[in-house]
Parts: C-alpha cells; structure tokens; sequence
C-alpha cells in the first residue's frame, strides 16, 4: 500500500542570529507528477494562529505585512525541483521567530499522508564578538627563520549555550588557504601542506586569558608570507546535532618575509702557469646572523654557460663541513666567509671556467633542515699558460693535372719550427674547398685527419676512393706531408690547404693538441666545358588498342664527352589518376655500354620475352613490348648514361639524361566484374557436404562466353572473425586446371566450374575445423579484337560464414543400431546352437528288438 503523499521541513528547531540568513528547505516525498507541485507558506509567532507568508501558485497570498519585504527581495522562495523550494530570509529579524508551516494544496481524489509540515525558528540577538591588536600599517616584516604570532579576540555573550570554533587563514591575492583550525568541538585541525608543521612543531593554536586566541610559528618559510585572518564561528547543539548560527572574520595582519640576502664572488680572470697550483677563493657575503650552515661546491665547464649539470662538480663542502673531493682538487676553509678551491700541478686541461655555488641552510624542528637562501657566482675565467710552439706552414703544388684523369700532388711543409721537440710532436689535417667564381664562401670538407697518436682518418668525401686507392696521404719526411690525387676528375677541381696541428705532451703521456697553423689554399683547375647529354624519345607508329606492339626510340646526342658509350634504361610510370601505385617509377629492362641486356623488374613470368631493348646505331635505341596489356598504360622514358674510358679498363660515369615520356593509353569502355558468394548450406552437420558457389556477374559491354576466362581461387579464415591471415583452398585458371591445398584434416575439396560464369566449391564430409568465413578472389581475362587474352584487375567477394554441427541423433543412431543388431544376433545364434545340440548331441539311441506276433505260450511248457 502507498502511504501517500508526505511534506517535510528540517525536524526539530532552527537557530539564527539576528541579521543573518535563514534557509528552510521543504520537499514532497513520494510525489511523481508530471508538473511542479505548488508551495504554501505560513508564520505563527505564538503558535496558534498562521499568517499567509507566500506562495509558489497564489501571487495575493502573503499577507500585507509581508508585502514589502518580498518586493525587496528580503524574503524569497527558490524552486530546487519539481517537489522542493527553499523559503529564503536574508536579514534575519527578532519578529522572525515563530513556527513556519510550509503546506501543499491538495488536488488527490483521496487524501493519504500528510500535506503540511511546521517547523520552530529560534532567534538570538548577535551576542558574538570578535577583535584583533593593533598591528604596525605595513604589516609585520619578517627574515626567513624568525618566530612570529598572531593574535585575535573572540567572546560570545548568547543566552544559549553556544560553542566557538576559530580558523586562521592566509590570503595570497586571490588565493586562500587554511592554515590552522580549532573546531567547535575542541579539535585542532591543520590545513593541507601544513600537517608536517604541525606535528613537528613549528605551528601550533594556543589560547591567551579568556577570549584571546594566538597562532604560533617558530620558523618563518617563504611561503608564510600574505594578509592573515581570523575567522570565528558560533555553533549550538539543537537535539543532537550542531548548527553554525553565525561566522566572522577579522583582519589581523600582512606578514612580509624578507629575502635572505646572499653574494658570492670570486676572481674574474686568473692566469696560472703550468704545473703549478691554483688557488680561487670563494668569498660569502649575508646578513644572516643566526645560526645558519653554508653548502659550497665548485663547478668546472670549458665556456662560461652558468648551467651547471652533475658530472661537472669538482668539490663541495656539506652543512655537516664534510669535503667530497678527488685527489688533484681540494676544498679549504679559511675563515667563517671564505672557503679556497686548490687544484695541484695544473694543465692545460684545466683551463675553463670555475663557479662557486653557495647554498645557506637554517635549523628547524627535530634536527630538520631547510634551505632559505643559494647563489651562483659569476664566472672565474683559467688561463693554464705554457710555452706554445712557433712555426709557418706552405702548400705547394709539385704536379698540377692538365686534363682529366692525370696525377695531382701536394706537399705540406712544416719549416721554421721551435719549441721542445722531446714534447711536441706535429700532425696534419687536409681540406678541400669548391672554387666559386662569386664572394660567396663555401663551406670546407674535410679529407683526412691526424691524430695525436698517428692514426689517421678520412672524410666522407675521400672515404671510398682511399679505399679504392685513388687517394693517397703519406708523411714523405719528418717536416712534409703529401696528398696524391691519382686520377683527377672534374669534381676534385677546386682549393685545397693542409693545417698543421701541435700536440703538446701530459703529465699522464697523453697528447692535446696545442696549436693549429693553416696554410694558403692552392687551387686545382684546368679549363673544361660541361658535358651535355641530350635524349629524345619518339614512337614511329601509332598506339591504337591492346595486344598491338609497342614500339619507342630514343635518339641521344652529347657535347664535350670523349669518346662516350651509352647505357639505356627504359622505365615506366603510372598514369596521371592512376590511384593504383602513384608516384611509382617501375624499371623494365636495361643495356649497359658493353651491350648486355639485363631485365630489372619486369616479372610477368607469361610474357618474359615480351620486352626487347636494342642498339640501333652508335647514339640509337629502340624498345619494343609485344602483346600489350592493359595493366601496361603508362608513361615511358628512356635513361640514358654517358661513359667515358679512363686507364684501363674501366669507364668512367660522364653525364645521365633523362628523355621525355611516351604515353600509352587505352582508351577502352570494356565490361566491369563483380564477384559474389553464394551457399544454400550456410549450416551443415558434421560429415554433410558444403557448395559453395562464386557467382561472376558482368556489367556494361556484353561479352561472348569463349571471349572470357578465369582465374578463380577460394580462401576460408577458421575463425569466428576475420582477424586471422586467410587460408587458400583450392583454386582454378583460366585453362580449367585445379589445384587444391593440403589440409591437416579429413575432409576433402572439389572445384569445377557449373557454367560460364558459376564455380562451386565443394567440402565433403566436412569437420568441425571447416567452419568459418569463405570468400573467393577472381581474375578475369577478356581476349581483345587482335585475338590476345588482356588480365583485368583481380576482384574479391564479401565472405560468407560456414557452421559445421554435430548431429546427436544420427551419432547415437548407429551405434544403437549396431547394438540391438548384435543382441538380436547372438541371441538367435544361441537359440539355434540350443536347438541343435539338443536335437542331435545329447539325444540317447535305444535300439528295441521287433516283437514278433506269437501268441501266448501255456504254463506248462514254460
């Protein structure tokens, strides 16, 4: 039974202090109208009579006294849903309190439940007061580190027992945060990120006399700075449960943490001879007095970028005054405010740059620390000086190249050199730079390096051919290096200058390079004109339709070439449109400068002695493609490549060309194939036969049967979707020649073609692992008016999904069968044998005498 319809207001009684807001929300249970339900509101001050207050439905309802104050806003009613509404008081007065009775007119045929609900509103006069100290007008400054207070006054002088709850905040602009609360209940209650503190310690709510509240910090962090404030809540307890009567908050204070100021300096600019020791001090400067630990580590980088990462740290001294250093650095503290970096026996590897990074740490709570201020220096810039070698280097030519192909050589000579031979040994570094007739610069590439160790390394350009043995570096004396150039080309024309490098010896037998000397470039040149390869492509005779030949030339002149052989590439490349293979370049068949005709991609295994590449003339070539195909549309070239002889026997690649294209395009409006699959046994029982017929349909130019041909092949994917690779079954050209691939299970395939445009496939005696999707792939051929048989683009049907059940009547039915023809069987066997032994073995012969007709004797001759 539905227990009707019932209104609820807030149960017990509400308690509000004058001047602040009152909400008492009421809402319909058990209400499921399609409208919204109509609210009446009434007030009775003694609890007898009600005054009409408002209305959701009637606009003339509120009685006269209560007019105004709806006009104004002061009392409100707010919907919240089709069963609630709030009624709202925003200025609580002393003639607000009464009982307040929210009702719903009832529309029911038959009255359930209860259609009104009052509740009691009690209120107090503001009986709260709330203070703070006087506080200096910019507030309270503060050094990070340094104890500070906050204080406010909080009393309440309600007639009721009420309780206080007070929390401090800070205001940071727009953004507040809670730093400390005590609750109603007496509880203390950190704000997020300040729970540590909290339990350490460092920040703790004390009370002072009887109405004085002090927020305690022992050390101030730089997050403690922003405007604080005090914010008290009066709460009473109303049948068991607490109300928040009324809050307030007062300003108390802005908290300004001042920086801690920190300098660090060092030298800018230090010159230390080599092998001895270097001395940089590291000079600290604040005005922190208290008890503070500095951290000081020194940083080494060869440029004087300030970002300094971890492996670049050569000593530091901890807060604990531990040292972490190596042998050859050390870290000393001199005085309160300056700490020395020594490096022994200097090198030239310790030329660089050196910072001091300084970081002050003050003492917190249960041994904790934090860090208030850290400081980069400025650079300190090492010069490590020692006795640098003098000497000049010249590059001469002693054999220039007058043509192509002839011998260059260069020698490097190191002359005027002084300095400690034990010490310093010289190695060389070969450049190449193009010769440019503007005052544009190029760049330089390199050949070949020598290291401090003597081995020696080539550059990407010279790579090959010093491997090849076209390229030799030697060190023809002690002061000459040479470079030989065996056979110059036209590309090795251009400037060439060596640079002589001086390594200086370590303390630890390694070799650094000290100096680089260059010499004056010297060029490479002899006048040449510029090959010129030109190559027209023709077709003699026009292309009219599919099977006729093709048939190109190409006809190549050149200029300033000696004595040129040419090889002939012919290449092919899909039609503008052609979605197919875009932008695909195909390489059909080639001719190399001795006449060795070579197939590169042409793989129609059918049509192998369909392409013909030859040699006219000396500067002709002619490309033939017989019995052309469809799939044959395309843009044909010819690249041709112009050899010149160098010594010996090999050639030398002169100049490359590429011809303009020749088009074939057929322009057919041939009939279009489409492919479906079709199976009047999509479910089978284990052991049933499966058909499956591939159905050809041929839209557009109706075509002769004999003038059709097919290559049919049938794929199946064994599983529920398609997320297998598929499986070839069996598969059929278009000469009627099956073939069928072997299976791991029984069942066996057959494929025949049913009529010109039918093929079935057939499963016998199929099992279990027969089921799944079935689709078939086919490639039409059409024979062309000239009589050859053109390949069509392959299509694919949509699969069909085969199921293969086991039939439980038919499996139980033959061994059942079998059984009852057994029984029936042997019992008549058993029967027969009874029958047999019965009648003929265990029967007994009793073999009588035949009585002969006398009669009866007389006693007396007896």
């Amino acid at each position: 039974l539905s227990r009707g319809r019932v209104v609820k207001v807030p149960s017990g009684s509400l308690v509000r202090v004058v001047g602040t807001e009152l909400v008492i929300p009421c809402n319909v249970s058990d209400y499921d109208g399609p409208s919204e339900q109509n609210f009446d509101w009434s007030f009775s001050s003694s609890g007898s009579s009600y005054v009409e207050l408002a209305s959701t439905w009637e606009a003339g309802f509120p009685a006269q006294q209560y007019r105004e104050r709806l006009r104004r806003g002061e009392i409100q009613l707010r919907r919240t849903a089709n069963d609630a509404v709030e009624l709202l008081i925003k200025k609580v007065q002393p003639s607000d309190q009464g009982r307040y009775k929210c009702s719903t007119p009832s529309t029911d045929a038959t009255v359930q439940g209860n259609y009104e609900d009052t509740v009691l509103v009690k209120v107090l006069a503001d009986a709260l007061r709330l203070g703070a100290p006087l506080q200096p007008p910019r507030g309270l400054s503060l050094r990070e580190g340094e104890p500070f207070e906050l204080r406010c006054s909080a009393s309440s002088a309600s007639p009721l027992h009420t309780h206080l709850a007070l929390l401090w905040e800070q205001w940071r602009g727009p953004d507040r945060r809670s730093v400390l609360a005590l609750t109603h209940e007496g509880r203390f209650r950190p704000g997020p990120g300040y729970e540590q503190r909290y339990q350490a310690g460092d920040l703790r709510l004390d009370t002072v006399g009887s109405d004085g509240y002090r927020l305690a910090v022992s050390r101030a962090l730089s997050a403690d700075q922003g405007s604080y404030r005090c914010v008290v809540s009066e709460w009473i307890a109303e049948q068991g449960s607490w109300q928040e009567i009324q809050e307030k908050a007062v300003e108390v204070t802005t908290v300004v943490i001042q920086p801690t100021v920190l300098q660090v300096a060092v030298p800018r600019n230090v010159s230390v001879a080599e092998g001895k020791e270097l001395d940089l001090p590291c000079n600290i400067t604040t005005d922190r007095t208290d008890e503070v630990r500095p951290e000081v580590t020194w940083y080494f980088r060869r440029t004087p970028d300030g970002s300094l990462p971890g492996p670049h740290m050569l000593a530091r001294l901890d807060r604990d005054s531990l040292v972490h250093s190596s042998p050859h650095v050390a870290l000393s503290h001199t005085d309160a405010r300056s700490y020395h970096l020594l490096v022994r026996d200097v090198g030239k590897e310790n030329s660089g740059y050196y910072f001091c990074h300084v970081a002050l740490w003050a003492p917190g709570h249960n041994r904790s620390w934090h860090k208030v201020a850290e400081a980069m220096s400025a650079p300190a810039g090492v010069e490590v000086t020692w006795l640098e070698p003098e000497y000049q280097v010249y590059l001469n030519a002693s054999k220039v190249p007058e043509f192509s192909d002839d011998l260059t050589e260069l020698e490097c000579r190191l002359v005027d050199a002084r300095g400690p031979e034990a010490s310093v040994r010289f190695t060389v570094s070969w450049y190449y730079r193009v010769s440019r007739r503007s005052d544009d610069v190029a760049a330089s590439e390199l050949l070949a390096v020598m290291n401090g160790d003597w081995t020696l390394k080539y550059g990407e350009r010279s790579k090959q051919r010093a491997q090849e043995g076209d390229f030799i570096f030697s060190k023809e004396q002690t002061n000459t290096f040479s470079f030989r150039i065996q056979r110059t080309t036209e590309d090795d024309r251009g400037n060439y200058y060596c640079v002589v490098s001086a390594w200086t010896k370590q303390r630890n037998n390694s070799w650094v390079k000290s100096k680089d000397v260059f010499s004056k470039p010297v060029n490479i040149f002899w006048a040449s004109e510029d090959s010129v390869l030109v190559v027209k492509a023709r077709q003699p005779k026009p292309f009219f339709a599919a099977g006729n030949t093709f048939e190109m030339t190409c006809k190549v002149s050149s200029k300033n070439i000696k004595s040129p052989r040419y090889s002939v590439l012919i290449t092919a490349e899909k039609p503008v449109g052609d979605l197919s293979s875009p932008n695909e370049t195909k390489y059909i068949i080639s001719l190399d400068q001795d006449s060795v005709v070579k197939l590169e991609n042409w793989t129609d295994a059918s049509r192998v002695d369909g392409v013909v590449l030859e040699k006219v003339q000396e500067d002709e070539f002619r490309y033939r493609m017989y019995q052309t195909q469809v799939s044959d549309a395309g843009l044909y070239r010819c690249v041709v490549t112009a050899w010149s002889p160098v010594r010996g026997s090999q050639w030398r690649e002169a100049a490359t060309s590429l011809s303009n294209p020749i088009e074939i395009d057929f322009q057919t409006s041939g009939p279009v194939f489409n492919a479906s699959v079709h199976s009047d046994t999509p479910s089978v029982v284990r052991g049933e036969l499966i058909k499956l017929f591939c159905i050809v349909s041929v839209e557009g130019a109706a075509l002769d049967p004999d003038d059709m041909a097919f290559d049919v092949s049938w794929f199946a994917v064994h599983s529920f979707g398609l997320d297998k690779a598929p499986m070839l079954l069996s598969s059929l050209d278009q000469k009627g020649i099956v073939s069928t691939a072997r299976r791991d299970w029984k069942s066996d395939l057959s494929l025949e073609r049913v009529s010109a445009l039918e093929f079935l496939l057939r499963v016998h005696g199929s099992e279990d692992q027969d089921f799944g999707s079935y689709y078939c792939s086919v490639t039409p051929w059409v024979k062309s008016p000239t009589g050859s048989w053109q390949k069509e683009a392959e299509i694919h049907s949509k699969p069909i999904f085969i199921t293969v059940k086991m039939d439980v009547l038919n499996a139980f039915k033959y061994p059942l069968l079998v059984g009852v023809g057994l029984s029936t069987v042997v019992g008549l066997l058993s029967c027969l044998i009874g029958y047999c032994s019965s009648h003929w073995c265990c029967k007994k012969e009793v073999q009588e005498t035949r009585r002969e007709r006398r009669r009866l004797m007389s006693m007396e001759m007896d």
